[in-house]
């Protein structure tokens, strides 16, 4: 059976999308690849088997676009009222807590974030189908 193993984004601040990625979903390097123009870092946690790799193409100045296309990685955890106040207190800038229904049924709390190169992260509480 396939299985997922990683999804990869373009940064220009390797360091900087780290610490990012640390602070938000305690993601850490597990794996390099360094080669004159360009590098790859793995990064990952123990809930998780798939990792996130950040390639960084060295001598990059300009930001990247995202198109039309991409849309948006997402995270669980308990509380997403506490996971945006200590984001906030990180010094990072998570959007609002908002809430999906369908009538009164709750089906989603969540909020975003965005990665120092724009790429959008939903964070979603654990309840009903994300786990």
């Amino acid at each position: 059976m396939p299985k997922i193993i990683h999804t990869m984004v373009r940064v220009l601040d390797l360091a900087r999308s780290m610490r990012f990625y640390a602070d938000l979903l305690a993601l850490r390097e597990v794996h390099r690849l360094d080669f004159p123009d360009f590098a790859l870092v793995y990064l990952r946690n123990d809930e998780n088997d798939v990792e996130l790799e950040l390639t960084l193409n060295k001598g990059r100045a300009e930001p990247y676009t995202h198109g039309t296309g991409y849309g948006h990685i997402a995270a669980v955890v308990d509380d997403v009222n506490a996971e945006r106040h200590r984001l906030r207190a990180l010094g990072h800038a998570p959007g609002d807590v908002n809430e999906f229904k369908r009538g009164d049924e709750l089906l989603a709390r969540y909020f975003f974030i965005q990665d120092p190169d724009g790429y959008k992260i939903e964070v979603l509480e654990r309840h009903g189908h994300y786990r």
